[in-house]
């Protein structure tokens, strides 16, 4: 036990700096092939915060441990919503741009029904629904880079292109001077990432093994929590150097990916049984906290403290809820 949970928290780590790797690596090769800095945040540097969840569900699917697969994804948004933004607008209440976001919560909403779809097919999410989730990234993703052209004045790019070197450390003309150390920094941070994910799952499956609890129950939890590190690690960050607006678009990103990006491409990869207790008590959660969003982002143009702490105590309630009480809910 002691061990396993060594392993659980090395696996972590190794995760961290996978995905660090990965995206300064990314960040640098894209900009000397001359790709805009507002696609780069949009994709590379937005995504790559979400690579660990990623890594985790394919490796879970393949491994034949759905349950982790599935609710790693759940279990990420329902921590990115009450858990990384509660945390953050604790440290510092978040001022919002309603133009922006209310579009970006809608869409946010709009994801989380999507897994409901399994309602429809015997508790299965298949390889075509995949497709079409992915399909469906895509065409968010387009929709995203379009409204960038559209915004691309010189003094937000050149705003883009100093955030994005204060939050990589990566100077402008290093991106243009060892394209092959970037491309070994790409593959080091693949390799970290796939690793960590592999000893993630082995870690988390036999400490849930253990202690009696089921694998969604882990994958909800402390895979959840683990795999969305570098959602959190960005998100105080930009709270601590009184900019917290980005952790709205960091998160509200995230939580699209995840289950466009990860949770299609993880049932293209093999087709995943969702649960009786997912179906009726994490994916209601999960929609419940994304609707959430709009009644709070929308009141006074911020995220209270007071709101960060309800929204705190909402996912402390519900933690309690996959411990405590829905082993007896959903046996058998």
């Amino acid at each position: 036990m002691l061990v396993q949970s060594g392993l659980l928290v090395a696996s972590l780590l190794v995760m961290t700096l996978g995905a660090e790797a990965l995206v300064r690596g990314a960040v640098a090769v894209a900009k000397r092939f001359g790709v805009s800095s507002f696609f780069i945040g949009l994709t590379i540097v937005g995504f790559g915060t979400s690579t660990p969840e990623l890594c985790t569900s394919l490796v879970a699917a393949w491994k034949g441990t759905g349950d982790i697969a599935v609710g790693n994804v759940v279990g990420s948004n329902i921590f990115n919503i009450a858990v990384i933004l509660g945390i953050t607008a604790l440290i510092c209440p978040i001022p919002l741009r309603l133009d922006v976001v209310k579009r970006e919560v809608i869409v946010v909403i709009g994801v989380a029904c999507v897994p409901f779809i399994a309602c429809l097919s015997g508790g299965t999410l298949g390889r075509w629904t995949g497709g079409v989730m992915v399909a469906l990234l895509v065409v968010f993703l387009w929709n995203g880079y379009r409204r960038g052209l559209a915004q691309n004045q010189q003094d937000l790019q050149a705003n883009a292109e100093a955030e994005l070197e204060t939050e990589l450390a990566l100077p402008s003309s290093d991106a243009k001077a060892r394209p092959l150390v970037h491309l070994a920094m790409i593959a080091f941070g693949l390799a970290l990432l796939v690793g960590g994910s592999w000893l993630l799952v082995q870690s988390a499956t036999s400490i849930a093994k253990s202690l009696g609890v089921s694998d969604l129950v882990i994958g909800l939890t402390i895979v959840a929590a683990g795999t969305s590190a570098p959602e959190l690690v960005t998100s105080l960050v930009a709270a601590l150097r009184k900019q917290p607006d980005i952790s709205v678009g960091n998160i509200l990103g995230s939580n699209v990916f995840n289950v466009l990006g990860i949770l299609g491409l993880t049932c293209v990869v093999m087709p995943q049984e969702v649960s009786r207790q997912t179906l009726a008590l994490d994916l209601p959660v999960m929609l419940a906290v994304s609707l959430a969003c709009l009644p709070i982002m929308m009141s006074g143009s911020r995220i209270s403290r007071a709101e960060g702490a309800a929204m705190l105590v909402f996912y402390a309630v519900y933690a309690y809820a996959l411990f405590a009480w829905a082993p007896a809910w959903f046996a058998g």
